[in-house]
């Protein structure tokens, strides 16, 4: 029981981890209200998240193991 509550946890954290990460590259504003020059930021500073939430995931797998 112990063991799928923990899991369960992990799932949760992790999610929470990732959508935190999401709303951080977004700057806290919606994209109606941005100026083309920001959406070009907001796209880049979302693809390198995208990279980073890559490698938080393998690493999640090899520190599993």
């Amino acid at each position: 029981m112990e063991r799928i509550m923990s899991m369960i946890m992990r799932r949760l954290m992790n999610k929470g981890i990732n959508s935190g990460i999401r709303a951080a590259s977004q700057r806290g504003q919606k994209r109606e209200d941005m100026t083309p020059e920001q959406r070009q930021i907001t796209k880049n500073s979302q693809k390198r998240t995208k990279n980073v939430a890559q490698a938080m995931r393998l690493m999640r797998r090899v520190t599993k193991l």
